[in-house]
Parts: structure tokens; sequence; C-alpha cells
């Protein structure tokens, strides 16, 4: 009796849909960063070769996939905090 299970259903407020339009706008951004970064390092990975340089290129690659990573399943993390991961 004294341990009863609360259930909370999650809902959208009014107009969530333009909230959720934009965050949709905003990940199409990062994606389209994350790819201008690829772009950007293996340009620079080249060049870098090309000129006996310093390879600081790898470092941009391992961010722009690292950040796509966590940009992309933001949705799934942000559930599984919510939910206590299961």
């Amino acid at each position: 009796m004294l341990a009863q299970e609360i259930k909370i259903t999650p809902k959208s407020p009014p107009g969530a849909d333009k909230l959720v339009n934009l965050v949709n706008y905003l990940s199409w951004i990062v994606t389209l960063a994350g790819i201008g970064a690829l772009i950007y390092a293996g340009g620079k990975f080249g060049w870098e070769r090309f000129h006996g340089g310093a390879v600081e290129s790898p470092k941009i690659i391992m961010a722009a996939l690292v950040g796509g990573i966590i940009a992309t399943s933001a949705g799934q993390i942000m559930n599984a905090a919510v939910s206590g991961g299961g």
C-alpha cells in the first residue's frame, strides 16, 4: 500500500509540433556541419601529408564523429535517462 508505483505519461504541450520542427532543423544543421568538418579534415589531412606538417586532422575527424553520434542519438539518450535506463 505505501509503495505504490506512480505512472507518469509525458504529453506534448500545445504547439509542441513547432518546437519539434525547430529541433529537426537544428539536427539537420548539425549533420551538415559534421559533413563539412569531415570534408575539411580530409582536405587538411592531404595537405598535411603532402607538406610534411603536423598531423592534426585525425583529431578533427574524431571530434566530428563523436559529435555526430551524440547529436543523432540525443533523443534515445534522453529517453533512456528519463525512463531510468529501462
